[in-house]
């Protein structure tokens, strides 16, 4: 019987929570290959609170316990307004999913963010480090197309993907 999974928005209460949940997602991408992606405190308290703040930031829930995050932000993302080796599937307004991360307790929560930020967007990028070919292949497996590379806010270099739910792309090279 499978359980009824909930998503909600996070509050300034869900911070000692989600910092545990950052910290096993940063074990977990050290030990698959991706050391390098997320610094040791990252995201710090500051961003977290930020990010709540913004009304961006959501919880999954299993079972009354958060077993997951992520931030999804719609509108035009800065760091996605030039992207290099490719183009973007089309200029449709769209959301960025950025920040997931799981206690490791359910399986599919890509899919599960995904599935919630189609509910009011019909495009959604995400990007990820070349390092993180968990996250590469989960993303490929939502049926997102690679699109380029951009470049963080910090200046590191991420793979750029983005999905469409009409599955057309406006004068675009599929990769």
């Amino acid at each position: 019987m499978n359980k009824p999974i909930d998503i909600r928005q996070s509050t300034l209460a869900d911070i000692p929570r989600l910092q545990e949940i950052f910290a096993i997602a940063r074990r977990f991408m050290a030990a698959t290959g991706n050391p390098n992606q997320w610094a040791d405190d990252y995201p710090g308290e500051e961003l977290l609170r930020s990010d709540i703040a913004s009304g961006d930031s959501y919880v999954v829930i299993l079972d009354g316990r958060i077993v997951a995050t992520f931030l999804m932000r719609g509108g035009i993302d800065p760091t996605y307004n030039v992207i290099y080796g490719g183009q973007w599937l089309n200029d449709f307004p769209y959301a960025t999913i950025h920040r997931i991360a799981s206690s490791g307790e359910v399986k599919g929560i890509l899919h599960l963010a995904v599935q919630f930020a189609l509910q009011k967007y019909g495009s959604i990028r995400i990007d990820t480090h070349s390092d993180n070919r968990v996250m590469q292949n989960a993303i490929i497996k939502e049926g997102f197309v690679y699109c380029g590379i951009i470049y963080c806010w910090s200046g590191a270099a991420r793979l750029a993907y983005q999905y469409t739910k009409t599955g057309k792309c406006d004068d675009c090279t599929r990769n």
